[in-house]
């Protein structure tokens, strides 16, 4: 099986510079060697990143107070909670383990469904899964309609950390031909380098509308990031939703804080043993790569599907909210030492709490 270097390589000689979306879906998700298919333990202390998961149990038990609160106002004989992007099912572990231990009869009626693409982290789920028997997996929403005879579905959509790992298109500012041009990828020798593209259809349209205010004091190569893919798997999510909440938590911002000027430079980043860098075409699979979400788009494109947003804010507000409310009903009234560190991990400002939001949408 060829690394990604090689394939990226291959592509280039063979058709030409290729966007850097096209770079990033292939070092991230080349079946066997990609980023995320070659290693289980890349998140952690040990691994390349943390995530809310990763800071222990309390965060998925949190998650799961709520899905609960929102499962029992959805009046159906069937209800599922749907997890996309479950990486090795700890987060799914979590959820289920306190839906059992706290909401026996809702435990007993819901169907946990994973969509997962690919077959290497299936595996890594259903390992750590395999006590749950209500759990069932399927590659994507297409999959899905097919096996349930498209059945819209009743309950929890959701992600945590996926839609910043969608491949984004890098668009630069040319501050003296007054244009935007999109970054490409190309070869100089062996090594990766950027090189100017035409605009794409859908670039355009990100571009087209911004004030004359605005890029007249843009400095010439502003880079912004547009992912057209996180924002069609959003709108074919809230497709298959029948009735219930499409939950994004992710780190991003609105379109109208994606112009900083701290932030010349975008926000793509690579990953590689907690120390990052602005060298996203290095070691490409060696690194992990992302992007803040544009949540306004998301947004966008869920209201445009129908869907009514309720809820959009700070990770600290959206936990707080729910620690408060399962307070209120006895629950998680003695945090021990321990989860006490997990909770200021996940809302303090100087961890977790900085840049992760949350949007929630309801049909």
């Amino acid at each position: 099986m060829k690394m990604p270097a090689d394939l990226i390589r291959e592509e280039i000689s063979k058709c030409g510079a290729i966007s850097f979306a096209r770079f990033m879906e292939i070092a991230l998700y080349c079946p066997e060697n990609g980023y995320y298919e070659r290693n289980q333990d890349n998140v952690g202390r040990a691994g390349d990143f943390i995530t809310s998961v990763s800071t222990g149990r309390l965060f998925g038990e949190l998650l799961a107070f709520q899905f609960s609160a929102w499962l029992e106002q959805v009046k159906k004989p069937s209800l599922q909670i749907i997890e996309a992007g479950a990486h090795d099912g700890k987060l799914a572990a979590d959820i289920l383990t306190w839906l059992k231990t706290n909401r026996a009869g809702l435990f007993a009626k819901i169907e946990y469904i994973i969509l997962e693409p690919s077959p290497t982290r299936r595996q890594w789920q259903q390992r750590t899964l395999a006590s749950f028997p209500n759990v069932v997996w399927y590659e994507n929403f297409e999959t899905l309609k097919l096996k349930t005879k498209n059945s819209k579905l009743h309950g929890v959509l959701f992600s945590n950390e996926l839609l910043d790992a969608f491949p984004v298109h890098r668009l630069g500012w040319d501050a003296k031909a007054k244009s935007w041009f999109e970054h490409g990828v190309t070869l100089d020798g062996e090594k990766f380098c950027f090189n100017r593209l035409p605009l794409t259809h859908h670039s355009s349209l990100v571009t087209h509308h911004l004030p004359a205010a605005l890029l007249a004091v843009l400095p010439d190569g502003y880079t912004i990031e547009s992912s057209p893919s996180a924002e069609n798997w959003w709108r074919d999510a809230a497709g298959v939703l029948s009735h219930g909440k499409l939950v994004a938590i992710d780190y991003g911002f609105t379109a109208q804080e994606q112009f900083s000027p701290a932030r010349t430079n975008g926000t793509l980043r690579a990953y590689f043993h907690h120390q990052v860098t602005d060298d996203v075409l290095a070691s490409p699979g060696g690194q992990d790569l992302t992007a803040h979400v544009n949540f306004s788009a998301i947004q966008k494109a869920g209201e445009a599907a129908g869907l009514k947003t309720e809820a959009f804010c700070t990770q600290p507000q959206f936990l707080t909210r729910i620690l408060g409310e399962a307070v209120k009903e006895n629950l998680f009234t003695q945090l021990d030492p321990k989860q006490i560190r997990q909770f200021q991990t996940l809302t303090h400002p100087d961890h977790l709490g900085r840049a992760f939001r949350v949007l929630v949408q309801s049909r």
